[in-house]
């Protein structure tokens, strides 16, 4: 008897485990079937697995829950799925520059932890889903570029979260919300659709109130004179004292603004945002060259928290998939473990630009150890 409750209990419990832990893997595994893959990006996606959190491209949180899916710029083409909309914890979707055709699903309005949707530069048809208007937490949204069609939904104003807008180059209709995280974005963001234009602010009036004395103009034009010899006299020690400013060095840099997130993290690595490596590189200035090859150029710099790194700036490859390649590389160098070899720090990875981080040691290149210069208890870069 004993024996047949401990083999229920056991069937139970991994049955329970098994519906648990792969509803977020049937979500993606949904997604990935749906999806026509000709680079073969989504070949690790093993739906036999308890989680997905082994798949490249996908990062988890502690708990072994999707939080982050990047599948920018992999050539992958076909619908999105509703199943989507089964990861609770899921803060960034990545899926711009694809071949994605069909509507966005409503059930994207389920991710309720979502801070990035970005689904720009696809084929995506229909209305934006009012539902999109309940993730209170959404920082970005770019929906540019694509066929979208209908009104803008009223309720995305309600986003107060919102930070990021691009609805541009769709096929949207009537006007142009002003109200709400709405009054912070310039006709831009709406730009190449068939919505009504804003309305022109009136300038201001330049004309003198009736019954203004020809005096009274006098005065205005002299006091006008004199405002602008005071700010000519203050602007001239500001522009200097900027100019001094932008020569001097910094010991450290602070307050870096971010084009996207700088906390987002693939694994255990840290995506820095493209500005924070300029500051850090002083715009890789060749006077921070640590080294050069093949490969590119490497930069000594100086972080947001004052910590020296070494940035790799890799060479252009402009290749389909290219994104999706080196993120690849990166999680693959991400598990090189040695005591000669340093940990890799971070990276950064835009459309344009793919850069490494380390720390920044003294000993130089791997050629330079592999030629004896290197001490004998040397740390190389890879």
């Amino acid at each position: 008897m004993w024996e047949i409750w401990s083999s229920a209990f056991f069937l139970l419990f991994h049955l329970v485990l098994g519906v648990s832990g792969n509803v977020e893997g049937d979500a993606l595994n949904a997604l990935r079937t749906n999806l026509a893959d000709p680079f073969n990006v989504l070949q690790s996606w093993d739906p036999t697995l308890v989680n997905p959190c082994t798949w490249f491209h996908v990062t988890c949180n502690s708990e072994n829950s999707v939080t982050r899916v990047d599948l920018g710029n992999a050539n992958l083409s076909g619908p999105l799925v509703t199943q989507l909309g089964n990861l609770p914890n899921l803060q960034y979707l990545e899926l711009y520059s694809n071949n994605i055709s069909g509507k966005i699903p409503d059930e994207l309005g389920n991710l309720t932890n979502l801070v990035s949707l970005d689904l720009y530069l696809n084929n995506l048809q229909g209305q934006i889903p009012k539902t999109l208007g309940q993730l209170q937490k959404l920082r970005f949204l770019r929906l540019n570029n694509n066929t979208l069609s209908g009104t803008i939904p009223m309720n995305l104003t309600t986003v107060t979260s919102l930070q990021v807008l691009d609805l541009s180059n769709n096929e949207l209709t009537g006007d142009i919300p002003t109200n709400g995280s709405f009054s912070l974005f310039t006709p831009i963001s709406f730009n190449g659709n068939k919505l009504n234009p804003l309305p022109a602010s009136p300038p201001p009036s330049l004309t003198p109130p009736p019954g203004a004395s020809n005096g009274n103009s006098a005065i205005g034009a002299i006091a006008g004179g004199v405002a602008a010899g005071a700010a000519l006299l203050f602007a001239g020690p500001a522009i200097v004292l900027a100019y001094w400013r932008r020569r001097k060095p910094q010991d450290h840099f602070f307050d870096v603004p971010a084009e996207e997130d700088p906390e987002v993290h693939l694994g255990q690595l840290k995506r820095f945002s493209l500005r924070e490596l300029q500051v850090a590189t002083d715009n890789f200035s060749n006077k921070n060259v640590l080294g050069r090859g093949g490969f590119g150029k490497v930069y000594k710099g100086r972080l947001a928290d004052g910590s020296l790194a070494a940035v790799k700036r890799l060479k252009e490859e402009r290749t389909q998939g290219g994104e999706l390649q080196f993120q690849t590389e990166v999680e693959m160098i991400s598990m090189a473990v040695h005591r000669n070899l340093l940990r890799l720090r971070g990276f950064c990875m835009t459309p344009t630009e793919r850069l490494l981080v380390y720390p920044f040691m003294v000993n130089g290149s791997v050629a330079s150890c592999l030629r004896g210069i290197a001490t004998s208890n040397f740390v190389c870069y890879i």
